[in-house]
């Protein structure tokens, strides 16, 4: 694959770290309690000349760490202060190797290596990933969170107004039949032509899910997401005899079976790849090309980034072919950036940077 960073291809590099935080618009409520900012780290990587170094060649990357997805935050600048040293005597492969497996650290330094490497070539960074043709647009869906049934619904009214065709509904934390009712109320309000997701966030049953299939799978519903606990693989088989149309989709589940795990069992019909949780786009990319070969569907989501992460998943997006919709709207749930975003959204899709490597500007202020 053309990602691969080979040390006898790049130049001297230097690799440089700044903290930063994040505000949300609002506190994020998760099973590990409130976010109310999320705190990471930026990466630099560029050329490193004989008295210092230059800019002319410069790539970023970002190392966001998420409690129960990734490493700790202290685990990972640990990670990342290992790379820093590691770049100077052992190049680009001795950085990638002295992250381990800290996950969110090695995302941030395999994507700067890959922005730098895409940029030497002035190459999209989702033609450096393996994507032949051009990619204008990739489909993106609008996250309704699990609010009261009027209130989802006016939501997803308001997506569909926006542009957008595909709505993914959290669910999980109410009363089964209220969040059938939910949905039943979105369709009604979306009509027939806008795709419906739900997402149950491992908060049912294996009766609930059931249930929750049999009234979705009339609802027209396409996808359920991580209706079970992640362990209960079994329980993900029997619901895909199960499902009707509606294709069963594992999130958390990949972390913790990985796709050997998932296909020995026959537990999914589309996995939900975060780059941050996984190491990176090029490895989430190596990931997507292997499940499309099991005829199972990859999707692209974030874990809540800042814009250099968040624009690479939109990078791994394009260079996946025929990619559905992607939860990747997300920049609306911070209350500040890292910079200036290089992706519009429009018309339910985010709009690819064709720029040179990531094609992100102004987010290393000096």
């Amino acid at each position: 694959m053309s990602s691969n960073t080979d040390d006898h291809e790049l130049p001297e590099l230097t690799l440089d770290i700044r903290p930063f935080s994040l505000p949300l618009e609002s506190p994020l409520e998760t099973a590990g309690g409130s976010i109310e900012s999320r705190e990471g780290f930026l990466v630099r990587v560029l050329e490193r000349s004989a008295d210092e170094p230059t800019e002319s060649t410069v790539g970023f990357g970002e190392a966001t760490p998420l409690a129960g997805w990734t490493e700790s935050y202290d685990d990972c600048e640990a990670a990342l202060e290992r790379a820093r040293t590691a770049i100077r005597s052992d190049g680009p492969q001795g950085a990638l190797a002295a992250v381990d497996e800290q996950v969110a650290a090695r995302h941030a330094v395999s994507l700067a290596l890959a922005d730098f490497e895409a940029s030497q070539s002035a190459t999209p960074l989702y033609r450096h990933l393996g994507q032949e043709s051009m990619v204008g647009r990739v489909p993106v869906n609008a996250t309704i969170g699990d609010g009261e049934t009027d209130e989802t619904a006016k939501k997803a009214m308001e997506a569909v107004d926006r542009g957008f065709t595909c709505c993914k509904l959290k669910a999980g934390l109410r009363d089964l039949e209220a969040d059938i009712d939910r949905v039943r109320r979105v369709r009604e309000m979306v009509g027939p032509d806008v795709e419906l997701r739900v997402d149950a966030n491992e908060g049912w049953t294996y009766a609930e899910a059931k249930r929750a299939l049999e009234a979705f799978d009339e609802l027209d519903v396409s996808i359920l997401e991580q209706p079970l606990p992640a362990g209960a693989l079994e329980g993900y088989a029997d619901l895909r005899e199960a499902a009707g149309e509606v294709e069963i989709a594992l999130d958390e589940g990949v972390l913790e079976h990985g796709i050997d795990g998932i296909c020995g069992a026959d537990a999914a019909d589309v996995v939900v790849l975060k780059p941050m949780a996984l190491g990176g786009v090029d490895v989430a990319r190596e990931i997507a090309a292997w499940v499309s070969q099991l005829d199972i569907t990859p999707l692209v989501t974030t874990t809540i980034d800042g814009v250099v992460a968040r624009t690479g998943a939109v990078h791994l997006a394009a260079a996946i072919p025929d990619v559905p919709a992607c939860g990747l709207a997300t920049a609306e749930l911070l209350a500040q950036d890292l910079g200036r975003d290089p992706v519009f959204l429009e018309k339910g899709s985010a709009v690819v940077p064709q720029a040179k490597g990531l094609g992100v500007e102004g987010v290393w202020p000096e």
